[in-house]
């Protein structure tokens, strides 16, 4: 069991930076392969990134490849996702999740989640 805690979020200019971060609890955070995953208004919600469990891969969505970096700290149990050169578009709820072991990206095969962070892009 992980319990996940999205923290970063905010209001932020077309343009600008935030760093996301989601703290987690409970054993063995280094067997787990972490994902970010958003949800703007009336949307479904969607893969953003993924770090395997070792951070030896990531995977992007395209939107954002290039934009946002996931990384991880093992030791500090936090994940985290920097976001650069933001749109409008970026706006939404994001939300940091875990399995373990294999890297995915589909939502359906994460097993725990957070509660989710708001980040508004004004333009």
């Amino acid at each position: 069991q992980v319990q996940l805690a999205e923290s970063g979020g905010g209001l932020v200019q077309a343009g600008g930076s935030l760093r996301l971060s989601c703290a987690a609890s409970g054993r063995a955070f280094s067997v787990y392969t972490m994902g970010w995953f958003r949800q703007a208004p009336g949307k479904e919600r969607e893969f953003v990134a993924a770090i395997s469990f070792g951070s030896e891969s990531t995977y992007y969505a395209d939107s954002v490849k290039g934009r946002f970096t996931i990384s991880r700290d093992n030791a500090k149990n936090t994940v985290y996702l920097q976001m650069s050169s933001l749109k409008p578009e970026d706006t939404a709820v994001y939300y940091c999740a875990a399995r373990k072991w294999r890297t995915v990206t589909s939502l359906n095969e994460y097993d725990y989640w957070g509660q989710g962070t708001q980040v508004t892009v004004s333009s």
